[in-house]
């Protein structure tokens, strides 16, 4: 139930940033504000590589303290009193010191930078430096996050993440239509420093509540399992920093081969797959606890229930948002005057959308296996899908353009969660599908066929609304009517109950 209702509260948080986030997109990518744009192509793709180059050094800062508090918290928890409770202290002095050697090799690697972009994407190298606040910021938020979900508090952090960021970007992005910031470049150099607010908002909130204790004597639990943690961290560490350049090495090879202008297109695919894969970021914050106490208590059954409800629920969120998306696409671009630019993303979207449903299909399997006793397969799994990964990238993108990183990222993706699956169904017989995944996908095609033909001849707002209302009343209704997942029923008695038409029904 724990899990259930924070997951469907931080989802529901999450798309409320995203609206905020889309409102954002609105204004960098409108080709028509107040008579001209407000931004260019080329200043929008600027953004998103700030965000692209402080996720990598998050990366490498953080030196993998997210998962040592993901794995080691009960430990801790269970055996000290808060005060003497040293985790969130080492946690947040490993990663500082992580990112002042980020900070130095960043200095050290500005010629090959220039190198690389100079040609194509100058205006990067002009704001190189000022992406090292954004990465300060995200590391310390990304230690606190983690921390935080422990302390049973996944919807303040996807908050503070998904709704107050984008806040803050959106007052940024008035204060700049308004000429209160007079210049793109002061918007840019405020922008570096918004993860930094939000990261230092959600440490004075556990201060304030007393969830956060500062203390430098090392504690019996950490000499305990000092060799332990330092052999996960290691090994996770190579992982992470793997995984999350599969995930940036894309729009940061767009911006080398193709310019930031090409990179301001993929952005904008990017951020609508971001929003099918906005249910996982809900689903993981509630998981995450669940999975660290079962695998310490050995519950291993506890452990498939939470990998197969994961797995379906995300799918039907998936596959249902992919296509409300894919449905509106282009008419949303046209209806909302974007610049005909980002038209040629689509076909980048379609490839990106698949890949993100076929990730949120298999579930927490990442997770599971980070908090279990085998997480050495993160490395091994992650070295598989950057071996894929990186060459697929470079000489696609050569070959297709924008396309060509979206069908790099399909192959490797679904190489690495093939791989997982497998690994997971030979150690402990814990698989994540069922009939109903499968009907599932099958349902979402039909509902996108009957939408689609429905209104193939309307255009505009007339549309994109009759395709989005007819989407929804049919593959919601039918995902209730076959009860595809187990926890659809609950919620709908739920909603009945609190808005009351349950009585009304009944009577």
């Amino acid at each position: 139930m724990s899990i259930r209702r924070q997951s469907i509260i931080s989802s529901l948080v999450i798309y409320i940033g995203f609206a905020v986030g889309l409102l954002n997109t609105y204004f960098f990518t409108t080709d028509s504000l107040a008579g001209q744009p407000l931004f260019t192509t080329t200043e929008y793709g600027l953004t998103g590589i700030f965000v692209a180059i402080a996720t990598m050094m998050l990366a490498f800062a953080n030196l993998a303290m997210p998962t040592y508090i993901w794995k080691f918290y009960h430990y801790y928890d269970d055996f000290l009193p808060p005060r003497k409770n040293d985790m969130i202290t080492w946690a947040l002095v490993v990663s500082t010191i992580g990112f002042v050697l980020v900070l130095v090799v960043g200095w050290i690697l500005r010629d090959l930078v220039i190198r690389k972009f100079g040609a194509k994407s100058p205006e990067l190298l002009s704001y190189y430096y000022w992406i090292f606040p954004m990465g300060l910021g995200l590391t310390i938020f990304a230690v606190l996050e983690a921390y935080a979900w422990n302390l049973g508090k996944p919807v303040l952090t996807n908050f503070l993440k998904e709704i107050q960021w984008r806040v803050l970007v959106t007052i940024l992005i008035v204060l700049f239509a308004v000429k209160i910031i007079p210049t793109f470049d002061l918007f840019i150099k405020l922008y570096a420093f918004t993860h930094l607010g939000i990261a230092l908002t959600l440490f004075l909130y556990l201060w304030y509540k007393g969830k956060i204790h500062l203390t430098f004597k090392i504690s019996k639990v950490s000499r305990r399992y000092f060799r332990k943690i330092a052999m996960l961290c290691s090994f996770v560490y190579a992982s992470t920093i793997i995984f999350t350049l599969s995930q940036v090495f894309d729009t940061i090879v767009i911006a080398a081969y193709g310019g930031i202008d090409q990179a301001g297109i993929f952005t904008l695919a990017t951020l609508m797959t971001s929003v099918i894969h906005a249910p996982q970021r809900g689903v993981v914050a509630a998981a995450v606890p669940h999975l660290s106490r079962a695998w310490k208590d050995k519950n291993i059954t506890q452990i498939q229930r939470i990998y197969q409800r994961s797995s379906i629920n995300l799918l039907i969120f998936a596959s249902g948002i992919f296509v409300l998306i894919a449905l509106n696409y282009t008419q949303a671009i046209i209806t909302l005057n974007l610049k005909e630019d980002y038209l040629l993303g689509f076909n980048a979207f379609l490839v990106l959308g698949i890949t993100r449903v076929i990730d949120l299909g298999t579930g927490v399997n990442s997770e599971i296996i980070a908090t279990s006793n085998f997480w050495r397969f993160q490395l091994i799994s992650g070295v598989v899908l950057l071996v894929l990964m990186i060459p697929l990238t470079i000489f696609l993108t050569k070959t297709y353009n924008i396309l060509g990183p979206a069908i790099a990222g399909f192959i490797a993706i679904s190489v690495y969660n093939s791989m997982r699956i497998i690994f997971l169904w030979k150690k402990y017989k814990l698989f994540p599908f069922t009939d109903r995944s499968l009907y599932a996908v099958i349902t979402a095609i039909a509902c996108w066929a009957a939408c689609h033909y429905a209104f193939l001849q309307v255009s505009g707002w007339s549309g994109m609304i009759g395709r989005s209302v007819m989407f929804v009343v049919l593959y919601g209704g039918l995902n209730v009517w076959f009860r595809l997942s187990p926890d659809i029923h609950p919620v709908v008695a739920t909603i009945l109950k609190k808005t009351g038409l349950r009585k009304r029904s009944e009577s």
